[in-house]
């Protein structure tokens, strides 16, 4: 892969992430706060003081744009990171012990795999915290944004499961694990210290690429109203919200837009290149070509 291009990737994600890890500085810098509502300022074209104007109440559009980044990318970067999390620990314990226990966990790898994502995100998204007994947190503004790290946890770490098993199942032949069982090293010991290091490789490249993944998904379903809810701000919902005005105001709907498209798409680069640069095989074959 271009060299260029992966470092633009890396640049573009780096920028969203400082940027909106900034945004209450940015926010401080303009005099403005993201959820204030002006109706007198609506619709106002770029300027000094708004960069890139005001939506529809009168709220700062790059402010907004801002926050909703923090929301996005943490929502990807810790779901990516949590499913990553319980594959590997699947993977690891179907891998390492097999027989009974790994034929249960790969039918349920199989299982979870053969269900309609979308649909069932969908779903998952309408359930309501307070028919659960958990009204404190029905009642938190956050509740949105747990439940969607909840959801894409429960259903995104079928893929590191797979490659986890399968790095496992190889590193169990080679001769620094077998040496380890034969000086009596323990199941964990041998899972975590000798083998787990050794397979880090597919799950951090698997991982990357699932950030761009659940940051689209979490897009989607904000902007089916099932995502992170109003007042707090995500690139999904300022597109639900700038389908009622696309007609007056386009550009409320295409920064956000852009931003998802950007940084998923930077997030695929980086995690080809990743995979390029980490894996032996993709190395040789690339040096190969050339």
């Amino acid at each position: 892969m271009n060299r260029r291009l992966t470092w633009a990737a890396a640049a573009v994600i780096a920028t969203l992430a400082v940027l909106s890890l900034a945004a209450p500085l940015i926010a401080w810098g303009l005099g403005h706060n993201p959820e204030e509502v002006d109706l007198l300022a609506r619709f106002e074209s770029p300027s000094w003081s708004h960069p890139l104007g005001t939506d529809d109440l009168g709220r700062d559009v790059l402010l907004r744009l801002l926050y909703g980044g923090r929301v996005s990318l943490s929502v990807g970067l810790v779901a990516a990171l949590a499913a990553a999390l319980v594959g590997t620990l699947v993977g690891l314990l179907a891998g390492y012990f097999g027989g009974r226990l790994d034929g249960i966990l790969m039918r349920l790898t199989d299982g979870v795999i053969a269900l309609p994502l979308l649909p069932l995100l969908i779903v998952l998204a309408a359930v309501d915290f307070s028919k659960l007994g958990l009204t404190s947190l029905a009642q938190s503004e956050s509740a949105s944004l747990y439940r969607i790290i909840l959801i894409i946890t429960l259903v995104g770490w079928t893929t590191v499961a797979r490659l986890v098993r399968g790095a496992t199942l190889s590193l169990l032949g080679q001769d620094f694990v077998r040496a380890a069982m034969a000086l009596g090293a323990s199941a964990p010991r041998i899972m975590f210290v000798h083998i787990l290091p050794n397979a880090v490789t597919p799950i951090i490249v698997a991982t990357t690429l699932a950030v761009g993944g659940v940051i689209l998904f979490e897009s989607v379903l904000s902007f089916l109203g099932l995502g992170i809810q109003p007042p707090v701000p995500s690139w999904g919902n300022m597109l639900t919200n700038a389908q009622e005005v696309i007609g007056t105001a386009p550009m409320l709907a295409i920064w956000p837009g852009l931003l998802i498209l950007l940084t998923v798409a930077a997030c695929n680069l980086l995690g080809d290149a990743l995979q390029a640069h980490l894996d032996p095989r993709a190395r040789s074959e690339t040096a190969r070509r050339r």
